[in-house]
């Protein structure tokens, strides 16, 4: 195997625009990795399958020193994911891993961004509630919480899993 001088980054995407700046990349001939997951998303009047980012905000480039500039102009570039005021460098392996992992059809990946705490708000993101916001009473696990809603005057708890919730600002 020929070593290559390209290096794996991590870069920050404007929201929902991973799949737009991919192709962009590819476009200018940049190799760039989106992880991609399929997942079962309900709606009020349907339920359908649809791949989204395993990692909401982020897009992986494989590039040489030269390519670094031209990743930053792309249409959808934030910046990208510093450690220590520099570019993270990705290791080969980790990139590696991400594939194998999404190939495995069985396996369901969960990924969370933020820690959840007791008194947050929250709004939940899929399932037959969408859409309602509440406040964070218990955490069961690393996979389920309780949600106090209280859009109906009265206190409802329910059991939600951790992926269909989002922390929100106060209102």
């Amino acid at each position: 195997m020929i070593p290559s001088n390209k290096i794996w980054y991590a870069v920050y995407t404007k929201s929902r625009a991973e799949k737009k700046v991919l192709l962009e990349l590819d476009y200018q001939g940049i190799e760039a990795y989106l992880p991609l997951q399929r997942k079962l998303r309900q709606w009020s009047d349907r339920k359908k399958w649809v791949e989204i980012p395993l990692i909401s905000g982020y897009i992986f480039v494989h590039i040489t020193l030269k390519e670094y500039e031209a990743v930053l102009k792309t249409q959808g570039v934030v910046t990208y994911v510093k450690f220590e005021g520099k570019a993270a460098i990705i290791p080969d392996e980790q990139i590696d891993w991400i594939k194998r992992m999404l190939r495995q059809n069985e396996l369901t990946v969960e990924l969370h961004h933020s820690l959840f705490k007791v008194g947050d708000k929250i709004e939940i993101q899929a399932g037959p509630l969408i859409g309602i916001k509440g406040t964070l009473v218990n955490i069961k696990n690393k996979k389920r919480v309780a949600v106090q809603l209280q859009q109906l005057n009265m206190s409802l708890i329910v059991d939600i899993p951790v992926n269909e919730i989002r922390k929100i600002g106060l209102d």
